[in-house]
């Protein structure tokens, strides 16, 4: 199928992945509108609003459509149809451009050079991750944009394909160059750039994944509590939560199926089993880690500092790309938010934005210039076991910082801090 596709010529290729691309874009506009908490009837393949005109087969064409679509304008407000048609049109130009850049040698054409590039298997397989991936991330963003939250629906199905594809498509890591005579390009592991221990294939470790599995899962559950009664007192109106609205059995068949899969690819080992604790490592540590930071916002700003879809967000992309990836995304998505924030200032004079669309911003970041970041990133994480407590060091600088933030905060603007805690509430 690949030595199929690639006896076409090139132009004809990206050709084609610019008409996919439209069609994706399309995909991306429907997963915006209708998996929001507050659905709307903006995209032609939902179903349409109780007031609208009939629909035309025209209307569903790509681009093309929202131009007809504009007759909907009474119902969704002025100028609606600009942005999904600008998404398409994005969606086709960037697909074709990624196509070119990851399968052409231009993803790393330092490595290509020392190694005659990458197996045409492997870049397709990146490509393909990588496709999706951005996908779910364009969905999340436009969502959190919107609403200010990020549904589990767009999430936890992304979260699931990761772990897909590291079973199915093993080379979809990201690569990483091993120097030496001759230079091998290896995919990027949960040892990277350590190379793999044999210990990590023993019994303990496919318990951790399927730890990791567990507590994802309970994670998602729905349900509440309040320490305002004690810590006792919490477990148990959260296990009356659970109980009542019964949601226990589908996070609980959530958890038993993928931990079922996971004994699986262990008992088979070799490269599925790599790259599968490799990214249950990466989702546990890209989630942990925007956890933890909500954690210790919420204990220093008394507030809630960001939402639990921006952990599940967190979680996915570390299941793709790693967790050494997920720790560069966090630390890249302080300049993301700045290109976000004033370019949503100078667009639409909003100043409150989610944190959700810095991750994702970061994370393509991460993949579109792989090489250059994993140049500069790769020696600290020969650290090895100091990096856990590195990180924790720099949860605890942020700690104090923000406490001080506060205390200044209150300080100097009481009316301002008031008012924002009547806000919040």
């Amino acid at each position: 199928m690949l030595n199929l596709l690639l006896s076409i010529p090139l132009e004809l290729r990206l050709a084609g992945y610019l008409v996919i691309g439209l069609s994706l874009g399309a995909a991306v506009n429907w997963g915006i509108y209708a998996l929001a908490w507050n659905a709307r009837a903006i995209s032609p393949w939902s179903a349409k609003h109780a007031d609208a005109p009939a629909r035309h087969w025209f209307d569903y064409l790509p681009v093309v459509g929202w131009f007809t679509l504009r007759r909907e304008t009474p119902l969704h407000g002025r100028a609606f149809w600009i942005r999904p048609l600008l998404m398409e049109l994005g969606c086709g130009v960037g697909l074709a451009g990624l196509y070119w850049w990851e399968t052409t040698g231009h993803l790393a054409p330092a490595w290509a050079s020392r190694a005659l590039a990458l197996l045409p298997a492997t870049t397709h397989a990146q490509f393909l991750a990588h496709l999706v991936l951005i996908a779910l991330m364009l969905v999340a963003t436009f969502i959190d944009f919107d609403e200010q939250t990020i549904p589990d629906s767009v999430t936890v199905p992304g979260t699931l394909l990761a772990l897909l594809f590291a079973v199915l498509l093993p080379a979809s890591h990201l690569p990483e160059a091993i120097p030496g005579p001759p230079p091998v390009i290896l995919n990027l592991l949960l040892t990277s750039p350590i190379p793999w221990f044999p210990a990590l294939d023993g019994w303990r470790y496919v318990t951790f994944g399927c730890l990791i599995i567990a507590v994802w899962s309970f994670s998602l559950i729905p349900a509440t509590a309040t320490l305002r009664y004690g810590i006792s007192k919490a477990a148990i109106y959260y296990a009356a939560s659970i109980r009542r609205d019964f949601y226990w059995p589908r996070y609980a068949l959530l958890a038993v199926v993928p931990m079922v899969g996971i004994a699986i690819v262990w008992t088979l080992g070799g490269p599925q089993w790599e790259a599968l604790l490799s990214s249950l490592f990466g989702l546990a540590f890209g989630g942990g880690l925007v956890w933890a930071v909500r954690v210790v916002g919420r204990i220093s700003l008394k507030r809630e500092a960001m939402g639990f879809g921006d952990v599940t967000l967190m979680a996915m992309i570390g299941a793709f790309l790693g967790w050494q990836s997920a720790l560069m995304v966090f630390f890249l998505s302080p300049a993301a938010a700045l290109v976000i924030a004033v370019s949503q200032y100078l667009l639409t004079g909003r100043k409150d934005i989610a944190f959700g669309p810095y991750l994702c911003l970061a994370a393509l970041f991460v993949i579109v210039f792989w090489e250059q970041v994993w140049a500069v990133a790769s020696p600290y994480f020969m650290l090895g076991t100091m990096i856990p407590l590195l990180v924790g060091a720099c949860l605890l600088l942020m700690m104090g910082m923000l406490m001080f933030w506060r205390f200044f905060r209150e300080l100097v603007f009481p009316e301002q801090d008031a008012s924002d805690e009547e806000d919040a509430s």
